[in-house]
């Protein structure tokens, strides 16, 4: 009986074996019949649309005149503006905003005395976007102009967008497409293969940097808005079936 046990085990085992050897050798043979490509698409372009922000401040020890410095500064930045070309309708103005200013005091030993009060300051936001480009960031350049009226400003780097960045996607899909498939054709007919249908395929993703420029990709996708001048790409890695 043993030993009727001991060769039902034995053939048991034998059958496991024979499958498992099946299976590996029928995924080695699907495995050899598909081709793993990765094509590219790039384009360069230039923004069409531009945002620049700036803020004009007023100091003073009453929040009314400080209104008042604030209202002479806008103006003279709406009549800047407009002398450049760029619409009234292009600029918002933020409120205006009023904080308290202190300075510390200090006993003549060093010992915190409180504080005193010494007056407002008064601050309000702008915003520029267009689609003058050109107009805007040249504005931007020049911003000592509104220094040399009296103006108190300050302003950040102009932002550089795209408005059709869809149809940019688009076309670089389709070119990294076409790319994968090239490179797969010649993978093909160099192993005297014949390529097949598309078996699966994935998208990278979305990369946009400034033109001519060194900076790193970004595993969730970059998307540069300090350079006018810009470069997207994209990959696909598709997989092919041969025959």
């Amino acid at each position: 009986m043993k030993q009727i046990w001991k060769f039902a085990v034995l053939g048991l085992a034998l059958v496991i074996s024979a499958y498992t050897l099946a299976r590996a050798y029928t995924y080695k043979y699907r495995a050899q019949n598909t081709i793993v490509v990765t094509g590219l698409g790039e384009t360069e372009f230039s923004s069409d649309l531009i945002v620049w922000t700036g803020n004009i401040t007023a100091e003073s020890q009453n929040v009314e005149a400080g209104y008042r410095q604030i209202e002479q500064s806008k103006q003279k930045v709406q009549r800047y503006l407009e002398q450049k070309g760029i619409p009234a309708e292009a600029v918002v103005f933020q409120f205006v905003n009023v904080d308290k200013q202190y300075t510390p005091n200090y006993t003549a030993n060093g010992n915190w005395a409180g504080q005193r009060f010494t007056g407002y300051e008064l601050s309000q936001r702008f915003t520029i976007e267009s689609t003058d480009v050109e107009a805007v960031e040249s504005v931007s350049r020049e911003i000592s102009s509104l220094i040399a009226q009296g103006v108190s400003i300050e302003a950040s780097a102009p932002d550089y967008y795209y408005t059709k960045l869809d149809d940019v996607k688009l076309t670089l899909i389709e070119t990294a497409s076409a790319d994968a498939r090239t490179r797969a054709q010649r993978i093909a007919e160099n192993a005297g293969a014949r390529l097949g249908g598309v078996a699966s395929a994935r998208m990278g993703v979305f990369q946009i940097t400034g033109a001519n420029s060194n900076e790193e990709f970004s595993a969730g996708g970059s998307f540069n808005t300090s350079s006018r001048n810009k470069k997207a790409r994209i990959t696909m890695r598709i997989e092919y079936r041969i025959k």
